[in-house]
């Protein structure tokens, strides 16, 4: 019964929020958004750090979702200005909760898709048009194919608009009058338009709006820790694996697993570049899914688990048989049982004391939901798993899991969702691919995907597609839920997986790295974009800090762990030697160098918010080729990343690569955005600053957690490239000019810049001792990097650039000078 309640308050939200978003008029969002309204008048608040009640929570976070769906709708028009039309006849319109519902007809409706907004029109619209144009949103509720088409079947609110976010205040409006008889008219024709998919933000409206029901509601809203002592809820784990986690994690990776193990409601865990995040992620699997609780409740007490000496086998079987008769023959449970992978099903919960399959020692199943903001941050850890977790005897094994959602790596498809409902049908077992003696085909898909996400022990989604149906459909909830990437995902965004239950929550991410994306200005400015990782640290909860870093030379981690971690990052065992390199025998190719081109200059291309600057660009082509010239062995090494902030400069570094060196030479260096570079290594790093001018601020480049970004993803040399002059205007840069200064790491250099790479210069930057020959860089254990494609789900939040593709990463609003 209170899950049918959740059920029906869900559904009542998301109507809620397709009345308000549907009743909108489409071209005065349009002018309102080149208006520039002071955010001041529109009644909005600030995000604050603790709320008092639920009330409090929602008036702030609601009006300002509401400006990011404004955004991202006007974003649509900005970036796509021929976005095609297409026309439909409406063959029929019912009505339901206060909706019309029209059937529309058409004969391509392939980019369109299941909570798509469309535009309808009786003729294409300009910006221009008078407001007593006939035209309304509609929402796809679904998509039906034929042989002569397909029928689009909407969602409209033609009742009136919606004053603010308040769905019971509603005026009357002209147009939407209007516009009612016509849709109830059979066989007249539409121009339909795609403005954008509201599949992410409407879960993450109704994860907001059911906050109140949400596990740990008031830790939530106080971001504060309950007096209760965790000793009561705590957990243990065998000592062969107590054994292989100390011998393979560093002292702070353990207090973070320490942490989860004393079953705290959340833990926070912050991961600066290279501290072995994705490790520490792994070794918390190991200890959770394995794990038994020191303490068990009985009739009100606690009382600790008496574990006397192991049992021979036989003695143990006796015991077995006792307690399960069904052993010497059919268990009825077997119909449910998964028969490979984590030995077997395990109750949830402390009380549920079943009989277990023989060769476990486990007397809890703990079931796991792992996410990510982005399909590629998610398919990375999904990858790492699959290589194997340790169980409570230190064995290597892969538990079952299933990766579910949109856009998945060919790498990890073999466990997609899809992939292994195929299998199930096939009569395949899903962990050992072998073939069943009962097949499964004409069994229902539902039914099939509902028994995979019942047997896999861990379930991997995005945050936003945590909060899709196939979720709802689950028998039981999970106990553990972590999400990678945590500083990168709004709040909003991070409660839509809470909604599947749990007893407890791990963040793992880094505030001082990328934050999430978010389009709208307005919202941004009232701090709708802060995670809420970084509320929770600025409210003061205990956050626990990876410190042993194992990627940079000693020379690049040294800035950054000033600058940015109050000096707390040292470094891994054997660092510098193995991140030594020959080119490191001449000092203008460094561990860390900068490189002052103080007559450099900026400038915008026609027709773009972005920005560019030819003498960078010149200067960091002429580099490459020197040092290719001098090391041959990275010509063909892949281990040189390119990396700006600005779109425009990097397609611009793009063209005069591919002009210089040849299309061959996308495959040997890796041209991207700073967002397009999260998460990832390369060798060297070359980062383009960009801005160059006297009187003008430096924009995006300004972010610091961008420039952490930038200039942590080189393992042996990070070699920046910019205007000292200018870029002193920040603190932040300033005090790395300084850095090099202090370090004779900086070079001014004139034009024409041959002469800096001439061979007599070179050779007078010789260091005179000697330095070991360029290393071998293995795949990387610790800080792993995937080259995986840009994959976009079903919202902006999975805006990101993988693997030198041709997508930008988020350009943002720094471009606005």
């Amino acid at each position: 019964m209170a899950v049918d309640k959740i059920k029906v308050e869900e559904e009542a939200c998301t109507l809620r929020f397709y009345k308000i978003v549907l009743s909108w008029d489409y071209l005065r969002l349009l002018r309102e958004s080149k208006n520039n309204k002071k955010a001041g008048d529109l009644g909005l608040k600030e995000v604050k750090h603790t709320y008092k009640d639920v009330n409090e929570y929602i008036s702030i976070f609601e009006p300002l979702l509401f400006e990011e769906v404004k955004a991202q709708i006007v974003q649509q028009k900005d970036q796509e200005e021929d976005i095609e039309w297409k026309t439909g006849i409406i063959v029929e319109c019912n009505e339901a909760d206060g909706f019309h519902l029209p059937v529309v007809f058409g004969e391509n409706w392939d980019s369109i898709q299941q909570n798509d907004l469309l535009l309808l029109s009786r003729k294409k619209l300009e910006e221009s048009e008078d407001l007593s144009t006939i035209y309304a949103f509609g929402l796809v509720e679904y998509k039906q194919s034929g042989s002569n088409g397909g029928k689009i079947g909407l969602r409209m609110e033609l009742g009136g608009e919606v004053k603010g976010s308040n769905a019971d205040e509603v005026k009357s409006c002209p147009r939407l009058s209007r516009m009612r008889p016509l849709v109830k008219e059979s066989q007249k024709t539409w121009v339909i338009k795609k403005i954008c998919s509201l599949s992410t933000i409407v879960r993450e409206y109704v994860a907001l709006r059911s906050v109140g029901s949400l596990p740990f509601k008031d830790l939530i809203l106080k971001a504060a820790e309950s007096q209760q002592s965790s000793e009561d809820r705590a957990w243990d784990i065998s000592s062969s694996l107590k054994d292989y986690i100390k011998s393979n994690h560093n002292a702070s990776q353990l207090e973070a697993i320490d942490a989860g193990l004393s079953r705290k409601p959340f833990v926070l865990i912050q991961g600066p570049p290279g501290t072995g995040k994705t490790q520490t992620i792994l070794g918390i699997l190991s200890v959770i899914l394995h794990a038994i609780p020191v303490r068990i409740h009985s009739k009100g007490r606690l009382t600790e688990i008496k574990r006397g000496p192991e049992l021979p086998f036989q003695e143990k079987y006796n015991h077995w048989t006792k307690a399960s008769p069904w052993l010497g023959g059919t268990n009825p449970r077997d119909a449910i049982m998964p028969k490979n992978g984590d030995d077997g099903f395990f109750p949830t919960t402390g009380n549920d004391l079943k009989p277990e399959v023989v060769n476990s020692s486990r007397k809890y199943r703990v079931r796991v939901l792992v996410c990510a903001p982005s399909n590629s941050a998610l398919d990375e850890i999904v990858l790492r798993v699959l290589k194997g977790i340790h169980d409570e005897n230190d064995r290597l094994y892969t538990p079952k899991i299933v990766r579910i959602g949109l856009n998945v790596h060919h790498s990890v498809a073999a466990v997609s969702m899809d992939h292994l409902v195929e299998q199930k049908l096939a009569g395949v077992d899903f962990q050992t691919g072998e073939k069943q003696k009962h097949g499964s085909a004409g069994r229902d898909k539902n039914a099939i995907r509902n028994s995979i996400l019942d047997e896999a022990a861990i379930v991997f989604s995005t945050l936003s597609f945590s909060g899709s149906s196939l979720f709802s459909k689950l028998n039981r909830t999970f106990d553990v839920v972590i999400i990678d990437e945590a500083a990168q995902a709004i709040e909003a965004a991070t409660l839509v997986p809470l909604a599947n239950g749990c007893k407890q929550v791990f963040l793992v991410g880094d505030p001082l790295q990328l934050p999430a994306t978010v389009i709208s200005p307005v919202a941004e400015k009232f701090k709708y974009g802060m995670s809420l990782f970084k509320r929770f640290q600025e409210a003061g909860y205990p956050v626990q800090m990876l410190k042993t870093q194992y990627r940079m030379h000693p020379e690049i981690r040294s800035f950054p762990s000033k600058e940015f971690y109050k000096e707390a990052l040292e470094d891994g065992p054997a660092v510098e030697s193995e991140t030594r390199r020959a080119w490191h025998i001449y000092s203008c190719f460094g561990p860390f160098c900068f490189f002052d081109l103080h007559e450099g200059k900026e400038s915008q291309p026609s027709n773009s918010g972005s920005w560019e600057n030819v003498d960078e660009a010149e200067f960091v082509v002429l580099m490459y080729h020197k040092l290719l010239a001098r090391f041959v062995e990275l010509k063909s090494s892949s281990q040189i990343a390119i990396i700006s902030p600005y779109r425009s400069q990097v397609s611009l570094f793009r063209d005069k690569f591919k002009d210089t060196f040849g299309e061959d030479s996308k495959k040997f260096v890796d041209i991207n955005t700073v967002d397009g570079f999260q998460g990832r290594e390369k060798d060297v790093a070359i980062f383009s600053c960009v801005r160059a001018s006297k009187d003008k601020g430096i924009g995006f480049v300004a972010d610091s957690r961008r420039m952490n970004v930038g200039i942590t993803r080189a393992r042996s040399s990070v070699w920046v490239v910019g205007s000292a002059s200018t870029l002193r205007k920040d603190e932040h840069w300033k005090n790395l000019i300084e850095s090099a200064e202090k370090r004779n790491a900086l070079y001014k250099v004139s034009k024409p810049y041959a002469d800096f790479f001439s061979d007599a210069n070179i050779a007078s930057m010789e260091i005179k001792k000697t330095v070991p020959e360029l290393q071998e860089v293995p795949n990387d254990d610790i800080g792993f990097d995937m080259a995986i494609d840009v994959n976009v789900d079903d919202g902006p939040a999975d805006v990101q650039d993988w693997g030198g593709g041709d997508a930008e990463g988020f350009d943002g609003a720094g471009d606005d000078d």
